[in-house]
């Protein structure tokens, strides 16, 4: 389903992410796990058409998005969560919902009114809150409405940025619960972590990023047994 070859991106003289080569398949949950600094989030606004690559391409459905723009891909049924939320906080959270379903469905009052009844099924408290300014919700309250307005595009495929930042423990459980709902449903995910057990529990298969490479990948039960991979991600000894 997404497909990167010999992906690089240059920030300046800097040169951040070398040869990348990555596949997603269809209803798949792939973790992307690496240190701060690897280049995670460089790769996913690479995907997503908010940076430019130096070379390389990135294909989406058997075709090459690396030079569309951002409003484009989300189109083509791609959505980006990004690191940090970003949600709106002077808006409420039911307008924070409709911009996230602006672009495919504006005009269409009905479909967003649909959209919007089945993300406060899919969180309740959303539709508890939804006249609330989305600033004064709690973190992890945040980080569903983040999931909830990038689902209200109807993506065929997520990606996800570090959605355990700044959350509990009891919390991060509950969105990764969250994330493999949503791919039960038939939504493809690429997560980047830095809970790499937290991530490699829920997926798939995984690739591990080190200073803008691609050092390991394979099925991700067996990145969790793997002395190298427990020793620098997960903080465990041998």
């Amino acid at each position: 389903m997404l497909n990167i070859e010999k992906l690089n991106v240059h920030y300046g003289k800097a040169h951040i992410l070398h040869d990348i080569e990555v596949e997603i398949q269809l209803k798949e949950i792939v973790a992307l796990i690496g240190r701060n600094g690897a280049g995670k989030t460089t790769i996913l606004k690479a995907i997503t058409g908010l940076v430019s690559p130096s070379s390389g391409h990135v294909y989406f459905g058997g075709k090459d998005i690396t030079s569309k723009p951002a409003h484009s891909i989300v189109k083509m049924g791609l959505s980006h969560v990004p690191e940090g939320r970003q949600i709106f906080p002077d808006q409420t959270v039911a307008d924070n919902l409709i911009l996230g379903g602006y672009i495919t469905g504006r005009k269409d009052k009905k479909r967003i009114k649909k959209l919007l009844d089945r993300e406060y099924q899919r969180f309740p408290i959303l539709s508890k809150r939804r006249k609330q300014l989305a600033g004064t919700m709690s973190g992890g309250e945040q980080q569903m409405l983040a999931i909830s307005r990038g689902l209200m595009s109807e993506p065929k495929f997520m990606v996800l940025d570090e959605p355990s930042l700044g959350l509990a423990p009891l919390i991060v459980k509950e969105i990764m619960e969250i994330i493999s709902g949503i791919n039960r449903e038939g939504v493809t995910v690429l997560l980047v972590e830095q809970m790499a057990t937290a991530a490699l529990s829920i997926s798939q298969r995984a690739y591990v990023l080190q200073t803008g490479k691609i050092k390991l990948s394979g099925e991700a039960s067996d990145l969790l047994n793997d002395p190298e991979v427990r020793k620098s991600y997960l903080g465990q000894k041998d």
